[in-house]
């Protein structure tokens, strides 16, 4: 098993984009929408992932507003969470669960350096593992933080819907549904990920993703 292709900077998002609209008229239809895909990339390590755990479940406006709030604080580094202890983070904002996830997480000594040399399915497995962690927010750390090309994110609600409308869908496909659709879309997923988040804001005026 070996590391897969690495999105670096926008040549490869233009790359991929390119490929999947040779591909498939649909998504050529959606970047002529769309325009040149932004790249997405973010930093690696333990805030990156904490971030993620915050963006669970909530909007993007939520989930923006409540990490403004903890990086204010400074609340973006293990020593800072425990330190902060549950009513420190409750005063951020997070939830009782995520309060509990938070905490776990600044416990449990991730090696970030190390994910980078794992295949894609290896990183999400060992992130899964953790408490608090579930396959959307492994699968978004692998392709925003690591720049994952071929990661792509079918439990994401702003995904299905951008599929739902793209493909001309009767219903909002399931997780399963999208995930099986995806695999036409390898070895570009995570920028077929990006079309539709693109598409997603041009027809809902919204954003669908931090």
């Amino acid at each position: 098993m070996t590391v897969g292709r690495i999105i670096e900077g926008p040549d490869c998002v233009a790359e991929g984009a390119a490929w999947l609209a040779a591909r498939d008229a649909r998504f050529a239809a959606a970047l002529a929408e769309t325009g040149p895909l932004p790249l997405r990339r973010k930093p690696e390590g333990f805030a990156q992932l904490l971030s993620a755990i915050v963006s669970q479940q909530v909007s993007t406006a939520s989930a923006a507003a409540i990490w403004g709030r903890m990086e204010a604080a400074g609340l973006t580094t293990p020593p800072a969470i425990l330190a902060a202890g549950e009513d420190g983070l409750r005063g951020a904002g997070l939830s009782r669960q995520k309060i509990r996830y938070a905490l776990a997480l600044s416990e449990a000594g991730v090696d970030f350096d190390a994910l980078r040399a794992k295949p894609d399915e290896v990183v999400i497995a060992d992130l899964v593992a953790l408490p608090g962690i579930g396959r959307w927010t492994a699968e978004i750390y692998a392709m925003f933080s690591l720049g994952r090309a071929d990661v792509f994110a079918p439990g994401d609600l702003a995904l299905r819907e951008a599929a739902r409308v793209l493909f001309d869908l009767g219903a909002r496909p399931s997780e399963r549904a999208l995930r099986e659709m995806a695999g036409d879309w390898s070895p570009w997923r995570g920028v077929a990920a990006r079309l539709l988040w693109a598409y997603y804001r041009v027809v809902k005026q919204r954003e669908g993703v931090r």
